[in-house]
Parts: structure tokens; C-alpha cells; sequence
């Protein structure tokens, strides 16, 4: 957990967002927007939805503000928090079909987990190209993890809070879909 001027700044938006001033407002956007915009285009994709997504999110905020609690976590991980279900909801809606991690032959191939960094971090420019496409094609849920965690380098105990989740069992997610991607890379 933070501490010092970011908790500071925090307790000084919820203010005065709970006592409904237009500027506690104004200073969570300027404070989260860019954060938590960042997130969800690299989710969805696309400028306009996560524009609209951002802003659902500072909305749902707003009315919920009495229910943050700073001790869980950092108001920026309680919005990311927010984001992260309406992002989910809004991809899940888009796109219905998915394969569940479950269902598929990952665990017909034993690597260890060394190999599996060392084989997902390195390649030509067309097998990086493919990691991508695979990771595009994750269900909603995988593919949010790895932004998280990977794209945006937040700790697991961040993500657990974020996605609702144990640090634990993200991190056997997290190798799940790594040996997922891996054995879809040795495909080409």
C-alpha cells in the first residue's frame, strides 16, 4: 500500500467527492483519467470505446465513492478496479465466444516455467507478431490479466484486489496462459 503524498492527495479527492464539490471531481480525472484510460484501450482496442468506458467508470465512482475504503487499497487501484468490470462486461458483450483455458491441450506439453519466459520473450518479428494475435484472441478475463500484470507492471496483490481474485491463484492463471501461448507459438 502507498503512503505519504499520494495518500494525502487521495484522502483529499474522496473529500471532496463525498461532499459532492464539482473539483474532487475534476481532481480524480486528472489525477486517474490518463491510468485509467491507458488500461482499457489496451483492452478493447479501440480510442472511442475506451473513452466511453473511462467515463462510465469515473461515473460509477462518483456514486460509489462511499464505499472506498483506503484501507484495501489506493484510490487509482479502486478505480482500476471499477474499470476492470465494466471493461470485462463490455468485452464479454463483444465478444461471446471464447474458449476457456480449460478446454484446450495446454498441459499436454511439461516446461518449466524458465523455459516458458525465455521462449515467450524472444523471437523474430513474425513470431512476436503471431504473440500478439494470440494474446488479442485470450477470453476477456486472460487477456486482462496479462495487461495488468505485465503490461502495466502492477504487483499481484494489485491485480488480486483488481480482479477479485488471490495473488496465488492469478499467478497459476498467469502460468496457464503462458503455457497456452507458448504451445499456440510452437504451431508455426
Amino acid at each position: 500500500m502507498k503512503s505519504g503524498p499520494i495518500v494525502k492527495i487521495d484522502e483529499q479527492i474522496v473529500d471532496a467527492v463525498v461532499s459532492g464539490r464539482r473539483k474532487g471531481q475534476d481532481l480524480m480525472v486528472g489525477q486517474y483519467g490518463q491510468e485509467v484510460f491507458g488500461m482499457v484501450v489496451r483492452l478493447v482496442g479501440d480510442v472511442m470505446d475506451a473513452e466511453e468506458l473511462t467515463q462510465d467508470t469515473f461515473l460509477r465512482a462518483f456514486r460509489s465513492i462511499g464505499s472506498y475504503d483506503p484501507r484495501r487499497a489506493s484510490l487509482g487501484t479502486w478505480l482500476c478496479r471499477i474499470a476492470y468490470r465494466l471493461t470485462l462486461d463490455f468485452m464479454k458483450r463483444r465478444r461471446p465466444l471464447t474458449i476457456s483455458i480449460e478446454e484446450t491441450e495446454v498441459w499436454q506439453t511439461d516446461i518449466s516455467d524458465e523455459q516458458l519466459e525465455a521462449e515467450l520473450s524472444t523471437g523474430n518479428e513474425e513470431r512476436i507478431g503471431r504473440l500478439e494475435e494470440l494474446i488479442d484472441e485470450l477470453p476477456p478475463d486472460e487477456r486482462m490479466l496479462l495487461t495488468l500484470h505485465y503490461f502495466e507492471n502492477r504487483p499481484l496483490d494489485e491485480c488480486s484486489f483488481i480482479m477479485d481474485a488471490t495473488p496465488h491463484a492469478l499467478a497459476n492463471r498467469l502460468y496457464r496462459i503462458r503455457k497456452k501461448l507458448y504451445n499456440q507459438l510452437q504451431k508455426i
